[in-house]
Formats: C-alpha cells, structure tokens, sequence
C-alpha cells in the first residue's frame, strides 16, 4: 500500500516531513534494520525485566558508562530520574510519590534552562527551585541555591552552551560539592558520536531521546550511576506499585532501540550527510531563479542532523514572512512541513525524508514560493 493510502484510508493525510525528527509529525522514520527488529520481537514473548537488564547492559558497554535503562522516550527519563533522586533505592518513599512528605524534594533549574518539557522535573511531586535569571546564572548564584532539602541538579546540554550559564563541567562540580547528583537533559545531543559518549558520561544521570537517530519514537534511555539507575529501574514499570506504570514500552520497541542504537554509532555519518545534501541539490536546482528568494544553500550546523538547506526570501516582493509560507506549505496537497528561522528563513531539513520525497518539497515550495 502507498505512503499516502495507509492514512487516507481512515481519514488522515499524509505529511513530507522536512522539519527533523518533531513528535507532532510523527518522531522517526526507523531504518530497515529497526523495522527488521521489530518485526522479530513479534516472534515470541520475553522476560520484560530480563529484557530490560541484558539491553541496559548492553548500551553501557557501547557507552562506557555504569549503567543504563530504556524508557518510553526521553521525557519519561527525566520524571524517573528525578523519582530516583528523591527516593534512591527506599521503597516505602517510592511508594509514597507524588506525595514527598518526609523526602529531599527541591531540584534545581537556571533559569535560563527553563524550556518547554520542563514539566517533567515536577511530575514525581519535586518542587522546582530556579537559580538566576533570564541574562543568566552565575557559578556563584548556583552554589549559593542549594540546600538541606535539594535532591538534584537538572541541566539542560544544549548544541551550543550558553556563556551567560555554568557550564556543565563547572555545574556537576558545584553540584558534587553540596553530595547533590546531576540530571542532564542531553536528548538530541547525539552527534559528532564523541560528543554522544562525553555527554553520556557525564552527569550522575543522562537522558536521551531515542527519535533522533531513528528509533522507535516513543523510546529513549537514561544512563549514568549504577546506583541512581537502579534506582530508575525501581521507578519503572515493572513492580508491584512502580510510579512509571504509565510509562511502558513493549518488547518490540526495545529490540527496535537497540538496533537503532547500534546502528546510529556505527553507520557512516559522512555517507548519511552526503546524501541529506544530494536532496539539497535537487530541491536547489529545481527552485533556481525564483525572484522571491534571495539566497539558497546548504548550511552545516551543530545538531545531530549536521545539515539544513537555508531559503532566504524577500519578504518586500513576496508579500508575506516564512512563517505564513510555512503554514502555507502545511496546509497544501502534500502537507509539507517545514522550520522557520527569523521572519524571512525556510529551513528545510531531510534528517527523516526518503528518496522522492525531495521532488515533492521542491514542487511544493515552487508553487508557493511562485504565487
């Protein structure tokens, strides 16, 4: 069955992702080898503790780190990562959450960390304490923010670190100095691979989100501490009262995240660059000499995608901003989702497009871009 048959066939259109991996759009678009794999864990059941053990295990070692555990996406890694903080291996304070009562609950935010999936510090039932302001966060600031109540450090690892913060180093060294472990939110940071392995080596717990490099999307992994881990585990979503019930993932998934794993640290990162920008060239050449963009080209940057195609428009001539051509190209025959960055930017990015769909981006945009 076509692409576009599956979902027409109960109602829904078909979308050309040209944004990235975006959950609203649909996450991921796995390769042949997690496909494969999920289709093999269809064969027969499996000890889902075991499961989980020997898989942690296994991304450990490729990591170097002491421990890890697969969850269903990064955003359940956090909420389980500060739960383990909180409570640590006790089980009579794990069966108390949300409630804290009795607890360490206090976890710490710059100020300018603060960002939209927050809220995932705060699901456990920790209160969240920021350090700063909006112009930043001074090493100062952040040894003077802890206290006999602070169970953990959160710490969002961003692509290009903000000068105005502490930087990670400095703040898991502050942080250790108070006996405080440090959460790190690294979800996209997978790529170059070493900055992958430094990242997931360096705070007492690393969450990823499994999306980027082709996973099934509602899975991701947390790794760090053996002992925090556990911890996690402990939170997870099997016990008898486990706070993360909600937060499964299936037999297949797991196989899936493993193969994408295994996949994304051993492919040619090269060879898949290269082809994103053969896609470029196609969509350049086919939207070449159109009066309303004033400059077209392939940008390398600092995400695990490596490579955008940038379309600067003429606002003046085309009589509307990137904003209002993106909305137009989402909402056309195919839906063409696109970013946007300033008032007068198209960013195409082929990270989750197959072959073809390149052809239908630029057609797309030619005819809007055109009218």
């Amino acid at each position: 069955m076509a692409d576009s048959q599956i979902y027409e066939k109960i109602g829904a259109r078909r979308v050309v992702n040209a944004s990235g991996s975006v959950t609203a759009w649909g996450g991921s678009k796995p390769y042949p080898e997690v496909l494969q794999a999920l289709e093999d864990g269809n064969v027969g059941f499996v000890e889902m503790r075991e499961l989980l053990e020997v898989t942690g295990e296994h991304l450990a070692k490729q990591l170097g780190v002491e421990a890890a555990y697969i969850t269903s996406g990064c955003y359940a890694a956090l909420v389980l990562s500060v739960a383990a903080c909180m409570t640590g291996q006790d089980r009579e304070l794990a069966n108390q959450l949300p409630d804290t009562t009795g607890m360490k609950n206090e976890l710490l935010l710059m100020k300018k960390h603060r960002y939209g999936y927050d809220r995932a510090y705060t699901i456990a039932g920790a209160k969240m304490i920021e350090v700063g302001d909006e112009n930043g966060t001074t090493n100062e600031q952040l040894n003077a923010a802890f206290g006999p109540n602070t169970a953990a450090l959160a710490y969002l690892v961003k692509s290009d670190p903000d000068p105005e913060c502490p930087s990670l180093e400095e703040a898991i060294e502050i942080s250790h100095s108070h006996g405080v472990p440090v959460i790190a939110d690294a979800a996209a940071q997978i790529y170059p691979l070493d900055e992958f392995f430094e990242n997931a080596r360096s705070a007492d717990l690393v969450c990823f989100g499994g999306k980027y490099f082709q996973a099934p999307h509602s899975t991701g992994f947390v790794c760090g501490k053996k002992e925090l881990v556990e911890a996690v585990v402990d939170h997870g979503f099997i016990g008898p009262r486990p706070f993360g019930r909600g937060m499964k993932v299936d037999r297949q998934e797991i196989l899936g995240f493993v193969a994408a794993f295994d996949h994304w640290i051993g492919m040619d990162h090269d060879k898949r660059i290269a082809d994103m920008e053969g896609m470029y060239d196609i969509i350049l050449q086919r939207l070449e000499g159109i009066p309303t963009v004033k400059e077209m080209k392939s940008v390398r940057n600092n995400s695990f995608t490596a490579v955008g195609c940038h379309f600067v428009l003429d606002t003046d001539v085309l009589g509307r901003d990137a904003e209002a051509v993106a909305e137009e190209l989402r909402n056309g025959t195919p839906r063409v989702h696109v970013s946007t960055s300033g008032n007068d930017t198209i960013v195409v990015n082929a990270h989750n497009m197959k072959a073809g769909e390149e052809l239908e981006v630029a057609d797309r945009m030619r005819q809007v871009l055109s009218g």
